[in-house]
């Protein structure tokens, strides 16, 4: 089936499924396959389920005329959402980095909200499935549209550029994660900034970090537009920590405008994610006010820089995603916090490759460097490890749990993070 035929009938029924399981009446479904799963197999079951149609590419399976034949079914996805793309007339900002991207995009995107009928990446959509599911959830009406994206192998980004076809973009930072598909530190700031190149030959627009020296030496020879905020004077936008206490209240300059925003993120790492939803807004003529009450307003969610408040503890829940780069940032904010009987709950970082136990034991070192009342340390790496015998190791969450539920903390401040497979959100009703 041609792309454009295929355009006209998606036109007509907007609504896309990949999952067979939830379908909605007169969507189009998609049949994509993974290691485990073969969605042609379900076709048939999404059509009487109320599906328009079934995009498969297993004949064998189209049984059914509203069954679309194609050569592959995830390629014709993302060919699609291009295609529709193109008849997109708004701007669009592509966002990646090794962290801070997502609450970089929330952030923007409660800026842009205050101006524009905005569209943005939901929930952690940002590979090649997630960005053609966004871009298709985009409509006529729609006026501006933020897209995340994410990688872990070279390559990935630029993948994912020539579908969005982004106007403007943003890098937050770049450090050490994905080690096992991008083999090396380098190859990270290759596959980063293929955004940079993308934007710098379609004459787009770039928001830098002008405090990151990996971003402004990537940016000696672009010659598109730069916008710059960071921490230092000279910026079109600037701005430093106020207090951590514990949330993070940042003193802004902008235009010629100075003003605090107290927001409700823990972790002074997030003063460059602010600074970038406020250079953002900026540009793009948003109200400081605006500005200010939007940020201020967020209240951020799914194991990210959250600060929950028990019975029994304060515990401060960054575990959505763990890599060398972030463990460091989290526990120098966690140190620098003037709070009492602090404790430290750490997972596995994963797909680090053969750099695992190496930057594990690095992270060892941190912690012995400090005087933790409780350190508790979970996954398969760290319980190899050689550490002081006062820290507590176990395989897996559930382990921890069992001790936990033995022995209850109490009256303390818990640092909780670590990769997303490690499921550490589980241990918080046990704290």
């Amino acid at each position: 089936m041609k792309i454009e035929d295929l355009y006209n009938i998606y036109r007509k029924n907007p609504k896309i499924s990949i999952d067979s399981r939830i379908i909605s009446k007169d969507c189009l479904f998609f049949a994509l396959k993974g290691d485990r799963f073969n969605g042609n197999q379900f076709a048939l079951k999404a059509l009487e389920d109320g599906a328009a149609y079934a995009v498969i590419d297993e004949k064998e399976y189209g049984t059914d005329p509203r069954c679309l034949f194609v050569d592959d079914t995830l390629k014709t996805l993302q060919l699609l959402a291009n295609y529709h793309r193109k008849f997109l007339k708004f701007p669009i900002l592509a966002i990646t980095g090794t962290n801070g991207k997502t609450t970089t995009k929330e952030l923007i995107s409660a800026v842009l909200k205050q101006k524009y009928n905005l569209v943005y990446t939901q929930g952690n959509l940002n590979n090649h499935i997630g960005v053609p599911l966004t871009l298709l959830s985009m409509k006529t009406e729609t006026e501006f549209g933020v897209v995340e994206m994410g990688a872990n192998h070279q390559f990935e980004i630029k993948s994912l550029c020539e579908i969005a076809e982004p106007d403007y973009g943003l890098i937050t930072n770049v450090g050490k994660a994905h080690l096992e598909g991008f083999v090396t530190f380098e190859n990270i700031i290759k596959t980063k900034t293929e955004l940079y190149d993308f934007l710098n030959k379609n004459n787009g627009v770039i928001f830098y970090n002008a405090s990151n020296p990996f971003l402004t030496d990537c940016l000696k020879k672009v010659n598109c537009k730069l916008v710059s905020y960071g921490n230092i004077t000279g910026s079109k936008v600037n701005g430093a920590v106020k207090t951590l206490n514990p949330f993070v209240s940042v003193d802004v300059h902008e235009r010629n405008d100075q003003y605090i925003i107290d927001t409700n993120l823990i972790g002074k790492y997030n003063l460059e994610n602010i600074l970038a939803a406020v250079c953002i807004g900026n540009y793009f003529g948003i109200d400081s006010s605006k500005i200010k009450n939007a940020i201020e307003n967020y209240v951020p969610s799914n194991n990210r820089s959250q600060l929950i408040r028990t019975a029994k503890n304060t515990i401060y829940m960054d575990a959505y995603n763990a890599n060398p780069t972030s463990i460091a940032a989290s526990l120098s904010n966690f140190i620098e916090l003037d709070v009492k009987s602090k404790c430290v709950i750490l997972g596995d970082m994963l797909e680090l490759g053969s750099d695992a136990f190496k930057e594990h034991e690095n992270v060892i070192k941190m912690l012995q460097k400090n005087d933790f009342k409780t350190v508790i340390l979970v996954g398969e790496i760290y319980s190899k490890l050689m550490t002081p015998d006062h820290y507590l190791r176990f395989v897996n969450v559930s382990q921890a749990i069992l001790w936990l539920e033995k022995n209850k903390i109490h009256n303390s401040n818990v640092l909780v993070k670590g990769s997303r497979g490690i499921q550490l959100e589980r241990i918080v009703d046990y704290l």
